[in-house]
């Protein structure tokens, strides 16, 4: 039977057709792997998703993380499959062997990951977080604290947290007042409070590493004067053994629409005689060391929205072939047999609808990899440097799309299913709720929208703007012949839409522009995502298989079609400069 999980024909389709990570390996950080090596890596995951995490989805779905006023539990099954995803050496796939790493790229990594998230959310998020807290510490940590804590952080022996949020400050970091102050030792103090921190304490690892923004007292106010600090739930003596308990306490556990199976935290830092913290760095640097976490995060949630929306799109194609009701329009006898709902052309819009988001925002995402691999192992200075660029810009509208429109596809997965859909006989219902957290964490996608608009666009003088414009153009001419040449001719019209507007936005008032900055990254960002399907579909021209070239053209033609033009018509607004929403007053609800 396929796996529901993910479309294997697809992803390979991704990798080695439409990216070609298989010319990675003449690369010297690559050149130990090849097609095959890039291949058992994600035969491995994909087992080890289907064994490990897929079976205990709805358990952990059901059986919430709770909390004794001891400790927390997690039902067992979790440990069991971080255990196997550690020993699999699955925590550091993407790491140097020196590290114990396999130096897979990241986008085969990513990739494999992927298959983790749409088995099981909640459990993968563990993992998810520990990583990116890794990567964190070696990118800006001392050696001391990449020695002390990397190593047992990618054995899956302890697991990381990211700990930005506080309950008066929500979104809005340069609120925040958790503050250190020194202890004399080289070591802080810190006080304050957290909340909504995933993984902020569970059974699962020996220690949980906090990655924890705060101020060194009498830092300036704002974002110039956050720090980042490493505070680990229990201390870690010189020899590597654990010590005493930090003075970091669980304030209680919140529960979740979905994801339910991550231990969603309020933590308390301080409560005593302030929680030991190691500064990260140097002080009133910590926002930015903390964006190369939530970059990465951010791409990771993009993921983590497609593979929910992918697994929801294959669950509702499988139901859609083997529920049979109803008979074709014209049929008027009731004695005939009835059909697969997926005759019906209204379950196939809706499936058709389904393929376009899910395979477009893996496109993209698996993109954005591919750019992490470019900006960190091209040969040309200049390659890597334009490599970021396109990562920078790229970013908001990875994380932001996906998480809508790859969520809009787990509600048709729903629809598909009709009154079964919303049961929990079946599970697309749980993909829903799951991913519903996507447009919410590591940045609204309300602020993917004014960082795209307000810092993104305008960065380096419009450098990655056109960057970006250079990128689309060169694909909508390899495109002008053959099935797609229509297409190309589309996306070229509406590029130019989007240059007069971000003109238009650049010039006048900021407050108006700023506004509307959602229509504008729902406006680039599908522009984005047709960009993805032109490149599949001059990819695809020369597949073996005909039903998959066929149906790759047929939803591409579907974006194009149907979901396009809806995207161009938030261009007439944003060229009006229209005020509706920033005239609008408090008192008039």
């Amino acid at each position: 039977m396929p796996s529901l999980l993910i479309d294997r024909r697809d992803l390979d389709f991704q990798l080695y057709d439409v990216l070609r990570v298989q010319d990675l390996t003449a690369r010297d950080r690559f050149a130990e792997h090849s097609r095959e090596t890039f291949d058992a890596s994600i035969d491995t995951a994909l087992r080890l998703a289907e064994r490990y995490f897929a079976p205990h989805n709805r358990k952990s779905d059901l059986e919430e993380p709770r909390f004794d006023d001891s400790r927390v539990h997690v039902i067992p099954e979790v440990r069991e499959a971080l255990d196997a995803f550690s020993k699999a050496g699955m925590m550091a796939a993407g790491q140097d062997f020196e590290l114990g790493g396999m130096q897979l790229p990241h986008t085969v990594a990513l990739a494999g990951f992927g298959l983790f998230k749409a088995a099981n959310m909640a459990t993968a998020s563990y993992p998810m977080l520990t990583m990116a807290a890794a990567n964190l510490i070696l990118a800006h940590g001392s050696e001391e604290q990449k020695a002390r804590y990397v190593p047992n952080m990618l054995a899956g022996r302890w697991f990381g947290t990211m700990a930005l949020t506080e309950p008066h400050a929500g979104s809005s970091l340069a609120d925040i007042r958790t503050t250190a102050e020194p202890a004399g030792d080289g070591t802080w103090r810190l006080t304050g409070n957290k909340i909504f921190i995933s993984g902020g304490d569970h059974d699962l690892s020996e220690n949980i590493v906090h990655m924890v923004l705060g101020r060194v007292r009498g830092a300036p106010a704002g974002i110039r004067g956050i720090s980042l600090f490493l505070v680990p739930k229990f201390l870690v003596e010189p020899d590597g053994s654990l010590g005493r308990r930090n003075d970091v306490a669980l304030a209680g556990l919140i529960h979740k629409m979905g994801w339910r199976g991550t231990t969603s935290t309020m933590l308390n830092f301080g409560e005593g005689e302030g929680a030991v913290a190691w500064l990260v760095g140097e002080p009133n640097q910590g926002l930015s060391y903390m964006f190369h976490m939530m970059n990465e995060a951010r791409i990771a949630v993009g993921l983590g929205a497609v593979m929910l929306g992918y697994t929801g799109y294959l669950h509702a194609l499988d139901y859609a072939r083997s529920r049979p009701q109803g008979r074709p329009a014209g049929a008027k006898d009731p004695s005939t047999p009835q059909r697969p709902i997926i005759e019906h052309a209204d379950v196939r819009r809706m499936l058709l609808a389904q393929k376009a988001y899910v395979e477009g925002g893996l496109a993209l995402c698996l993109y954005a990899a591919r750019l992490v691999d470019e900006r960190r192992t091209a040969a040309d200075e200049g390659a890597r440097r334009e490599a970021g660029l396109l990562l920078d810009i790229l970013t908001p509208l990875v994380k932001a799309w996906p998480a809508q429109y790859c969520l809009e596809a787990n509600d048709l997965a729903i629809q598909v299913h009709g009154g079964y859909g919303y049961t929990r006989e079946y599970p697309v219902e749980q993909f829903y709720r799951d991913n519903r957290l996507n447009p919410i964490h590591e940045g609204t996608n309300g602020i993917q929208a004014l960082d795209l608009l307000g810092r993104k666009v305008t960065m380096e003088g419009g450098a990655a703007f056109r960057l970006l414009a250079r990128e689309i153009r060169a694909a909508i001419d390899r495109a002008a012949s053959g099935e797609a040449a229509d297409h190309a001719g589309d996306l070229a019209r509406t590029w130019d839409l989007i240059e007069r507007v971000t003109s238009t936005l650049a010039a006048g008032p900021s407050d108006r522009a700023l506004a509307n900055a959602s229509l504008y990254l729902d406006l680039v960002g599908h522009a984005v995502v047709a960009w993805m399907w032109l490149r599949q579909a001059v990819a695809v021209r020369e597949h073996p298989d005909a039903a998959f070239k066929a149906g790759k053209l047929q939803a591409c033609r579907y974006f194009f079609h149907y979901e396009l033009p809806r995207a161009r018509a938030h261009a007439e607004v944003l060229l009006s400069l229209d005020p509706t929403l920033l005239d609008m007053r408090p008192d008039w609800f």
